[in-house]
């Protein structure tokens, strides 16, 4: 047995409930994690209150994880004791995820890493800094002089300021936050011109070459009036709540 957080019914946070479980059998084509640690996303808010509707109940939720293997259908290319990452893929949500203290999971997506990072550190990197990378791939910024990032000062904002950097090192960078007190936590991210979003409207009459927008469709029609002709916007996260 092993300990779980089960979603029985849509609710609240009330509706996460830690219990005893079975613990997952190895099976043709799987590999069994030991959980390290993970990361809570957005998402998977959404799924608890009952907004994904392709998810059925009883779940355990985590869309993503990181850990070493247990036990595996695979030791040639996953052996017992590796470190690993996971994440996406129906995990969490056609089968269960990580909020548990082991998930059974498809060799397909099981990613071998090494690290000397620790198990926080490492747990804060696969699905927040793999969207990032997607959504800065999708925004065409290795092409772009100029990139704006709407939510700057949430995780996935962050992590993009950083691999935008990373990606295009030529780039000017301006990230948004209602609160004007975070100016100082997007520059230590790389941002080279913080922003202030005052009741959904950017407070710059700039445009950009490249947008990544988190807050989502709240504020798009606003982003989209600060790009460029011939620009891209790539619409990513959800973080207005509309």
């Amino acid at each position: 047995m092993m300990k779980a957080v089960v979603i029985e019914k849509a609710g609240g946070p009330e509706a996460l409930q830690l219990k005893e479980v079975p613990t997952p059998q190895v099976k043709p084509g799987w590999t069994l994690i030991q959980v390290k640690g993970f990361g809570i996303n957005h998402s998977e808010i959404y799924t608890r209150k009952g907004e994904s509707p392709d998810v059925k109940f009883p779940r355990i939720l985590g869309i993503e994880c990181v850990g070493v293997i247990a036990d595996t259908s695979d030791p040639d290319q996953l052996p017992v004791g590796q470190k690993v990452a996971s994440f996406m893929g129906g995990m969490g949500r056609d089968f269960d995820g990580s909020y548990a203290e082991y998930t059974l999971l498809p060799n397909n997506q099981i990613y071998p890493v090494e690290t000397n990072l620790s198990w926080a550190d490492f747990a804060a990197i696969p699905e927040t800094f793999f969207t990032a990378y997607g959504s800065l791939r999708n925004a065409r910024v290795e092409t772009a002089d100029s990139l704006l990032i709407r939510g700057g000062t949430s995780g996935v904002g962050v992590a993009a300021m950083k691999l935008a950097k990373a990606m295009h090192p030529g780039i000017r960078v301006s990230g948004s936050t209602r609160s004007p007190k975070k100016f100082d936590l997007m520059r230590e991210a790389g941002c080279d011109n913080p922003l202030e979003d005052r009741d959904d409207q950017l407070q710059t009459d700039e445009k950009f070459q490249a947008i990544v927008e988190l807050v989502g469709t709240k504020t798009l029609v606003n982003s989209l009036g600060h790009m460029e002709r011939g620009g891209f916007c790539c619409l990513t996260g959800g973080l207005g709540d509309a």
